[in-house]
């Protein structure tokens, strides 16, 4: 399998790409795009019949391998998968559990620090450990959060004798609960840095260093955002695993997504690819909805960040919309950097009628602002006595919203005492932490607190980066 940037020149072909494990150390392509596969694996029907049975680390393996193809066995990938997610508090790992009439709940939020970013980071460490480890070489990951990835990046990664971790957070605009399970972390290889800014502030601090192609390659930068490709390719597993079990492939499935960032949705958008049945992708955000936008009308426009109870969607950047984008171009990156350059000039872009209804045949775009989150929480709380967190909320809104036949699924992307606070607002009752996590808000905290400075943040990670074996470019990455 190779791999070829959201920001080739020309079209799809005639590129010979670069492969998985490179990808996975590159994080960002040098031109500064995205990877996606040079093609899409093929997954038929009666192969995916045959996956029914499996339980969910031996379905990741299989997903996984033709991603790794000609780079990491299957077998392999089993052992990475069942040490993953050995650890997560449910035998089902993404249990399904139902909400209603054609309606669904997929639980993701099982693993270490609560949140569906477990499944992609837990496996993500272990991919590092291994690649780096037959290479000789140390990395130094720099990443963005809005409150989950951090904490979930950093329970994977602490400890890790090849990896130092600096996590970037917006600082005040993440839960207390989401800020403890970064700063109460206190291995040494990992650092926290609270930017006076928003989540896309920091976003952008980390695109600017992976930009900066001297200090990236001096200090041997990884991502851990999802703008790495392996993050999206574990994530399409449960999406497979859910629709398995509610028919496919003889029935379609149709999914609602809470995303800000637009990784999670789009690992669905890859398994439809790869051959899932998947009718629809409901786009569920908060106020910030500038993806809500983009599916109504095409235009793809700035309005600027709002605070809100669901924090990890308060963001207007989505990285990972530009790999929609190059599918909807049919693989023509140069469309890709015009739409990318008009972005970050005039904080807009837009697409012609007929592509909007293209991506209309998939996605369905939706808003839900705190009063419909809080409506939401305290709706499903009577009617099933299940309790949810503000952005699983939103995707209960917007699955109110959708018209659709076939089974809806609705992804419970974290634990709600995640959110303790917005949760007793909707329902009068402060959900508690698992046991393991009690006693999180008495731990010491470390962090460091930065200006929305590059220089600054470049010098931090510089004092504290260590010793880091320099990469070789990677043939085919440039612009």
């Amino acid at each position: 399998m190779r791999y070829i940037s959201t920001r080739q020149t020309g079209d799809r072909a005639g590129h010979a790409g670069i492969g998985f494990g490179d990808v996975l150390l590159a994080g960002l392509a040098r031109d500064g795009g995205l990877y996606v596969p040079a093609r899409w694996p093929v997954v038929t029907h009666r192969a995916l019949d045959a996956l029914r049975p499996l339980d969910y680390p031996t379905l990741a393996a299989r997903l996984l391998a033709p991603f790794t193809e000609g780079e990491i066995e299957e077998k392999t990938l089993l052992g990475f998968a069942r040490d993953a997610y050995g650890g997560f508090s449910h035998a089902a790992t993404a249990p399904l559990v139902q909400l209603g009439p054609n309606r669904w709940l997929l639980e993701l939020f099982h693993g270490p620090t609560l949140a569906f970013k477990d499944f992609a980071l837990q496996l993500l460490g272990r991919l590092f450990d291994h690649v780096l480890a037959k290479r000789g070489e140390r990395l130094t990951i720099v990443g963005a959060t809005s409150g989950d990835t951090g904490s979930a990046a950093l329970a994977a990664c602490k400890g890790r004798a090849n990896l130092s971790v600096f996590i970037l957070h917006p600082e005040g605009r993440v839960s207390e609960v989401q800020r403890r399970q970064m700063t109460t972390v206190a291995d040494e290889n990992v650092h926290n840095i609270a930017i006076a800014g928003t989540f896309d502030d920091c976003q952008a601090l980390v695109k600017a260093m992976f930009n900066d192609l001297s200090f990236r390659d001096s200090l041997s930068l990884g991502a851990i955002n999802s703008i790495n490709w392996a993050r999206i390719a574990a994530q399409v597993v449960y999406y497979v695993y859910a629709a398995l079990r509610l028919g496919a492939p003889a029935h379609p499935v149709s999914f609602v997504v809470p995303t800000g960032n637009f990784g999670n949705v789009y690992a669905g958008y890859v398994a439809r690819q790869i051959g899932l049945p998947v009718r629809h992708l409901h786009v569920a955000t908060n106020v910030n909805d500038i993806l809500a936008r983009f599916f109504a009308s095409g235009a793809y426009a700035k309005a600027g960040v709002k605070p809100s109870l669901s924090p990890s969607m308060d963001i207007e950047v989505a990285s990972n919309f530009e790999r929609f984008l190059f599918e909807l171009h049919a693989g023509h990156g140069d469309e890709v950097s015009r739409m990318m350059d008009a972005l970050n000039q005039t904080g807009r872009f837009e697409v012609d009628e007929a592509e909007r209804r293209a991506a209309h045949q998939v996605f369905r775009g939706h808003r839900a602002d705190d009063d419909a989150a809080l409506a939401a929480i305290a709706r499903t709380y009577k009617e099933t006595g299940i309790v949810i967190d503000p952005h699983t909320a939103a995707g209960i809104a917007a699955a109110d919203e959708a018209e659709e036949e076939v089974p809806l699924v609705c992804l419970a992307t974290a634990h709600p005492a995640k959110f303790p606070e917005a949760v007793e607002r909707a329902i009068g009752l402060k959900p508690k932490l698992p046991e393991r996590l009690a006693d999180l808000m008495t731990r010491p905290e470390r962090l460091t607190r930065l200006p929305n400075d590059l220089a600054q943040v470049q010098a931090f990670v510089r004092a504290h980066a260590g010793q880091a074996a320099s990469r070789p470019h990677v043939a085919g990455a440039a612009r």
